[in-house]
């Protein structure tokens, strides 16, 4: 049985790491690299950084901090946020990422998933799902892609969100609404390439009040490739049940590891001890 994923979170924002509730109310949290030698000493099963503004912002991708942690930690180390095309992929790559992350440029440019996977291989591309669940009164709006080709057009009906229930997909950092079906979307992204998929909660992230399990398990059960949950981890538990009951591969939180609430080796220790395959938080 393969092992399950523990994997802090660090949001970057101007080159420092950033948390916040349900995408607002950002503060500091740290130095990206104190931060990720820190977890990887602690035992980290992979690392996550997002650069939250660089799509909104229209910044260039953070080479500079990537090439700084990549030297000073030996984990596999997602980098997600302002990338844009094939060439952005592979400079991050050659910065020393292990994987990108993809979600507003693949939501603009869906042909970009099938591309980059082709060309770096499945393994090298997760795509990230920024989700809202649909509530009487929101509007939904048609499904939009930036690209004006026929490839674009022609999944736009497949992954539509059209009825008020389910969960919308956003993109420029929660920004802005898509008219997309999230489970769609991980279905089709899967199709298209993608090695993994990061799927993140907007209304539970930051809560510390549970994983939407409810979104965890639509999207688990209806794709092949693993799945990394992400936000609304406040305890043990809830990373339990995100593995659980949720059905992810790995689970990804960053306020009960950046303000030490529940330490690395705690929450592998309580995990191991419900019987879930882990790795040791230090190898014996």
């Amino acid at each position: 049985m393969l092992t399950k994923r523990i994997i802090p979170c660090l949001d970057i924002d101007r080159g420092r790491v950033v948390k916040g509730v349900s995408f607002v109310n950002i503060r500091d949290a740290g130095d990206p690299a104190e931060l990720a030698r820190f977890y990887d000493e602690q035992g980290a099963d992979e690392l996550v950084f997002l650069d939250i503004t660089a799509s909104s912002d229209a910044r260039d991708i953070i080479i500079e901090v990537v090439r700084q942690v990549s030297e000073q930690v030996f984990i596999p180390l997602t980098v997600g946020g302002g990338l844009r095309n094939v060439a952005d992929v592979r400079r991050m790559l050659e910065a020393g990422a292990d994987k990108t992350s993809l979600n507003t440029a693949a939501v603009n440019t869906p042909a970009l998933v099938a591309e980059a996977s082709d060309f770096f291989g499945a393994q090298c591309i997760v795509v990230a799902i920024d989700a809202k669940r649909v509530t009487p009164g929101d509007e939904i709006a048609a499904p939009r892609f930036q690209t004006a080709d026929g490839f674009a057009d022609g999944i736009a009906a497949e992954v539509a969100l059209n009825d008020a229930s389910g969960w919308q997909v956003y993109v420029h950092g929660g920004r802005t609404p898509t008219g997309i079906d999230a489970v769609k979307w991980a279905k089709k992204v899967a199709e298209l390439g993608a090695g993994e998929l990061l799927v993140t909660s907007m209304d539970t992230d930051g809560q510390q009040t549970g994983y939407d399990l409810e979104l965890l398990r639509a999207i688990s059960q209806g794709v092949g490739i693993p799945v990394i949950a992400s936000g609304g981890a406040g305890n043990p538990q809830h990373l339990y049940d995100a593995l659980a009951e949720g059905k992810a591969d790995a689970v990804l939180a960053a306020s009960i590891f950046h303000y030490g609430t529940h330490p690395i080796p705690e929450v592998k220790q309580y995990l191991a001890d419900k019987g879930v395959p882990i790795r040791p938080a230090v190898d014996e």
